[in-house]
């Protein structure tokens, strides 16, 4: 085994091992479900990582089955592993907007642009907490899902109040209809 320290992304994998023998498409799948709205997961992440803790000793892979998909086991090491990365702190969260970016330049865009694209980022806000909603009554099936469930609520309500008191030199008065008609029910 190595001693490499686990990134949040092998570390995520580890903790859907947990569950039993998965395949690398099982846990690009899991991960878009679980925690695609928080923490992103690309499919090319997925299967280096698995070949590197594959390496490390921290899995092991399964015969392979149909299409060619190979199981991944979680070994002992493996739990050890996501166990110590479990105790470190997790860190500064690091927020990345692309979104946001555009925003801070937005007086290099025509203004009828930028007040299109921000009409367009609250309906897809509100569209995304409406949703998050809809799963929340459906009832998450534990209570760390659920609190994670509750903080994407939390954001999605702050993000469209923060889009509600953008000044209207970046909303544009055309906007303001949009705004209207893609407010969430209160």
């Amino acid at each position: 085994m190595s001693d490499r320290t686990l990134n949040a992304t092998a570390a995520s994998l580890l903790g859907f091992l947990h569950e039993g023998p998965l395949t690398g498409w099982d846990l690009v799948v899991i991960a878009q479900q679980r925690v695609g709205d928080f923490w992103s997961l690309t499919k090319s992440q997925v299967y280096r990582e698995l070949r590197a803790m594959a390496a490390d000793g921290l899995i092991e892979a399964g015969e392979r089955g149909a299409r060619d998909r190979q199981p991944f086991t979680l070994t002992d090491a493996g739990r050890k592993a996501f166990q110590q990365w479990l105790e470190r702190d997790p860190g500064t969260d690091i927020y990345r907007s692309p979104f946001l970016l555009l925003v801070s330049f937005g007086r290099h865009l025509p203004p009828d642009r930028l007040a299109d694209l921000v009409a367009r980022g609250r309906v897809a806000h509100a569209q995304q907490l409406a949703e998050y909603e809809a799963h929340r009554k459906a009832g998450p099936d534990d209570p760390f899902n659920r609190a994670t469930l509750d903080f994407g609520i939390a954001y999605e309500r702050a993000v469209l109040d923060w889009f509600d008191a953008l000044p209207e030199a970046i909303t544009g008065a055309a906007s303001m209809v949009t705004r209207q008609a893609s407010a969430p029910p209160s």
